[in-house]
C-alpha cells in the first residue's frame, strides 16, 4: 500500500500533525504500536501554553474543544519550603496563559477530530528501508508493510525513524522521577491536600524535589525527583512485591521534610513508578534527508521542563501548515519546517535572579515555576 503521508506514533504531536493535514485536505495515516486508545493511562495534567501548545490547537481548529476540557482553578501554583511553609502562591484568576487539562482528554479531542481509520492501532514498526527519491518502506511487527512518500517520526525518545536522519541517541539526564498518586485526598490525606493547595505545588531542594498537582476531583498526582545515577535506582525493586522497600528508601532522602510532603511518597495509593529522564544532545539537528523528518521528543527530547508536549504539538502544527503551503514540493516544506523547529528546540531556558530563599534554581521544575513567578512580578 502507498500513502502520501505516514506518521509513526499517535501521541499529541503526531495527532496534531494528522489533524492539521486533515483540515487542509491532505491524506494521512498514523500507525501506533499500542493496541487501542485505552491501552494505557495517558499521564496526568498538562499546562497548555498560549505561545506554543495553544497556537497548535488554533491551527487544528480545536480551541472550543480545548476550552471545554480546561479544569478551572488548576493554574494556581504554590512554592513551599521543606517544612511545608508556603513561600509564594500564584492564584488562578482565569487570565493566565497556561490552562491545565488532563493529557488523556487532550488526546481524546485530537483523536475524535480525525476520520475513522486515520489511526491504525497495534501496528508496531519493526523496520524502515529507504527506497530512493524520498520514498520509504515501513515494515510492521505483524509482517505488513507500507510505502510512503513522506515518513514522519512522531514516535518519541526511542524513535525508529530517527536513525534514518541522525546518529544521536538519548542519554540519561542524571535525574529520575518516582511517580505516585493519592486518591480522595481531601478526606483521606487532608494535611497533604492542604499543603498542595488547589493547583500545583513544588517543594524544591538541591538534588531533589517533590512536585504535585491536583487533578480532576481530589486526586493528587506527585513526582518525586532525585538526582542520582541509574545504578542507584537499579538497586531498588519497584515491582509490587518489594515496592514498600523502594518507597522506604526514597523516603529516607526526604526524612527531615514535613510529613505532609513525604506522605506523597509513603501514603501513595498506587505502586511507585520509576521514570528516568533521558535527553538528546542540545542543538540536535541533521542535514536534509529526502522524504523523512521528525517531531517532538524524537527530535528534542529533554529532561522535564514543562515544554515537551507543547513543543511536540507546535512541531506537528507547523509541519502540517508547511506541507499545506507547499503541496507540490515536499522538500521545500520540510526545509521550512526543520529550520524553524531546529531554532526553537535549541533555545535554552535561562533565568535571571531566580534564587528564592536559597532554593536551587538548577532544579528543572523549580526553574519553570520561578520563571513564572518572575514573569508575574
Amino acid at each position: 500500500m502507498h500513502t502520501p503521508v505516514t506518521i509513526t506514533g499517535a501521541g499529541l504531536g503526531g495527532l496534531t500533525l494528522a489533524r492539521v493535514l486533515h483540515v487542509h485536505g491532505i491524506p494521512v495515516t498514523v500507525y501506533e504500536a499500542e493496541s487501542s486508545p485505552s491501552a494505557r493511562t495517558q499521564g496526568g495534567m498538562l499546562d497548555i501554553h498560549d505561545y506554543n501548545g495553544q497556537l497548535a490547537l488554533k491551527a487544528a481548529g480545536l480551541m472550543d474543544e480545548f476550552h471545554a476540557i480546561v479544569i478551572e482553578g488548576r493554574q494556581t501554583m504554590r512554592l513551599v519550603e521543606q517544612d511545608g511553609t508556603v513561600l509564594h502562591e500564584m492564584a488562578d484568576d482565569g487570565t493566565g496563559g497556561r490552562p491545565e487539562v488532563q493529557r488523556g482528554e487532550l488526546r481524546r479531542i485530537l483523536l475524535d477530530s480525525l476520520p475513522a481509520g486515520t489511526v491504525r492501532w497495534g501496528r508496531k514498526v519493526s523496520g524502515i528501508r529507504a527506497l530512493g527519491e524520498g520514498r520509504h518502506e515501513v515494515t510492521f511487527a505483524d509482517g505488513g508493510t507500507v510505502v510512503t512518500s513522506l515518513l514522519v517520526g512522531a514516535d518519541g525518545a526511542w524513535s525508529r525513524v530517527r536513525p534514518l536522519l541522525s546518529d544521536a541517541v538519548p542519554e540519561y539526564a542524571g535525574t529520575s522521577f518516582v511517580e505516585t498518586c493519592l486518591f480522595d485526598a481531601d478526606t483521606r490525606h487532608t494535611g497533604t491536600a492542604m499543603v498542595v493547595g488547589g493547583g500545583s505545588m513544588i517543594a524544591p531542594s538541591p538534588g531533589k524535589e517533590i512536585f504535585a498537582h491536583r487533578e480532576s476531583g481530589d486526586t493528587l498526582h506527585a513526582y518525586v525527583a532525585l538526582s542520582r545515577p541509574q545504578d542507584w535506582f537499579a538497586a531498588l525493586d519497584f515491582t509490587d512485591a518489594d515496592a514498600d522497600a523502594a518507597v522506604a528508601r526514597i523516603a529516607q532522602e526526604f526524612e527531615v521534610w514535613a510529613p505532609e510532603l513525604t506522605a506523597l511518597i509513603t501514603d501513595a495509593d498506587i505502586p511507585p513508578v520509576l521514570r528516568p529522564h533521558y535527553a538528546l544532545p542540545a542543538g540536535h539537528r541533521w542535514d536534509r534527508a529526502p522524504g523523512a523528518t521528525l517531531l517532538g521528543d524524537a527530535v528534542h527530547l529533554a529532561a522535564p521542563n514543562g515544554e515537551g508536549a507543547n513543543l511536540a504539538m507546535l512541531d506537528g502544527a507547523e509541519l502540517g501548515e508547511a506541507l499545506a503551503a507547499h503541496p507540490d514540493d515536499i522538500e521545500a516544506a520540510l526545509t521550512e519546517y526543520e529550520q524553524a523547529m531546529f531554532a526553537r528546540s535549541t533555545e535554552a531556558v535561562t533565568f535571571e535572579g531566580t534564587e528564592v530563599h536559597g532554593i536551587d534554581s538548577e532544579n528543572s521544575t523549580a526553574r519553570t515555576m520561578l520563571k513564572m513567578i518572575n514573569e508575574q512580578g
